[in-house]
């Protein structure tokens, strides 16, 4: 006979939302990431700042995106699912609205970290969401999707940012992403339910001790660290990708988004081989199989570098089996973290988000450090896929004891 526990998780996934709108609602956050990168160049011209100052608006934006994910969770808790991430939706229309009409670069500086602040409501929030109206193998299956969205919005922003800035100007970019939270805004309002238990409660010391009690968890961290290595990694090979095609491997610039298109064609095969693999093997043997891939391409591509073989080829196909290796694992990964302690899923998710954003920034800040390109992503992806494969290790360890 199942439990109050157990009928309380079936009676939420009664009122699961469409999944069609939590992919569209993480989508828009990492969509927004360097979306405006191809318009850089135009945006400094017109409002007559330097490329520090341009460059800001990306940074900027990243530890937004990173540091809001801290917030969401524990509001989102405390207040439920559905008014924190409309408030976040909220400001995040209102803040690109500012953008596109920002009369120099220190206000379109300010409308960009405004925007990642609240962009990061869906990335948090989603994730929350389905934990909250799904079993586990369920979850990882929809969680799957929202990770691709993750990894799909910096593969696919610069090529959108590209073609709006070229024939409408770099003012639409912006333009286009109020449209789009505005409709993630009004979709959310009618359509999604509460799907948390909010307690009422938030303090300092709460959220403190709340954040502690994840940190002090070797399943979360490791699961966390390791989901981090495998997903977000990948944003150090999207930085490296134009000096890596168009200055060494002297392949025209518009070919590049067919290549980062392909990686995600990878990552999206992942997520659906890891559908179909759930129930049929067990977590921890998918962590660890998958991580191995990830690892192998990774020193394949690296390996190339060094060997002077790299080719366009090789450096698609190693990457796209990275992809694929991080798309089976980190749906997985995702579901283990936020499922260590349920009345603490949103801080989970947020706290699971910023770890997964600083993985992605700090390697791709390595990334930028380096010389050389290629050598540069082979070395980060490679550490990337041996410590990914380590704090697995670690977390199903602790999950065993």
């Amino acid at each position: 006979m199942p439990d109050a526990a157990d009928a309380s998780r079936q009676s939420a996934t009664l009122r699961q939302p469409p999944l069609w709108l939590l992919v569209l609602v993480t989508f828009s956050g990492t969509l927004a990431m360097h979306m405006f990168v191809p318009a850089l160049p135009a945006a400094a011209a017109d409002l007559r700042a330097g490329v520090g100052a341009m460059q800001m608006t990306i940074s900027l934006y990243i530890v937004g995106l990173a540091v809001g994910q801290l917030i969401y969770g524990p509001l989102s808790d405390c207040f439920g699912r559905r008014p924190t991430l409309l408030a976040g939706l909220a400001l995040y229309t209102a803040a690109g609205l500012g953008a596109a009409l920002a009369p120099d670069a220190g206000s379109l500086i300010a409308a960009r970290l405004l925007q990642a602040l609240g962009g990061c409501a869906g990335l948090a929030l989603g994730r929350a969401i389905v934990r909250d109206t799904t079993l586990s193998q369920d979850a990882v299956r929809r969680l799957a999707l929202l990770n691709l969205m993750t990894m799909a919005g910096p593969a696919l922003a610069p090529m959108i940012g590209s073609t709006l800035s070229a024939t409408l100007g770099w003012r639409s970019i912006f333009l286009a992403l109020v449209t789009l939270g505005a409709v993630n805004l009004l979709s959310v309002w009618r359509l999604l339910p509460e799907t948390g238990r909010p307690s009422g409660e938030l303090s300092t010391r709460s959220l403190i001790q709340d954040y502690r009690h994840l940190l002090r968890s070797r399943m979360f961290v490791g699961f966390a660290v390791g989901g981090g290595c495998t997903t977000t990694a990948i944003y150090a090979f999207i930085a490296a990708a134009p000096f890596l095609f168009v200055h060494e491997l002297h392949r025209p610039v518009h070919e590049v988004g067919i290549y980062l298109g392909l990686l995600m064609v990878g990552m999206a095969a992942g997520n659906m081989l890891t559908g179909r693999l759930i129930g049929r093997i067990s977590m921890e043997r998918l962590l660890v199989g998958a991580t191995l891939l990830v690892l192998a391409s990774s020193l394949a591509f690296l390996a190339a570098v060094l060997l002077g073989l790299l080719t366009v080829p090789v450096a698609v196909g190693s990457m796209s089996l990275m992809t694929l290796g991080a798309g089976m694992s980190s749906p997985a990964a995702l579901t283990q973290a936020i499922s260590i302690d349920r009345r603490l899923t949103g801080s989970a998710a947020g706290l699971y988000g910023f770890i997964q954003m600083t993985v992605g920034a700090g390697f791709t800040a390595l990334v930028a450090a380096g010389p050389d390109p290629a050598l540069a992503a082979g070395l980060v992806l490679s550490l990337g896929g041996l410590v990914a494969q380590m704090s697995f290790w670690v977390a199903i360890r602790a999950q065993r004891a």
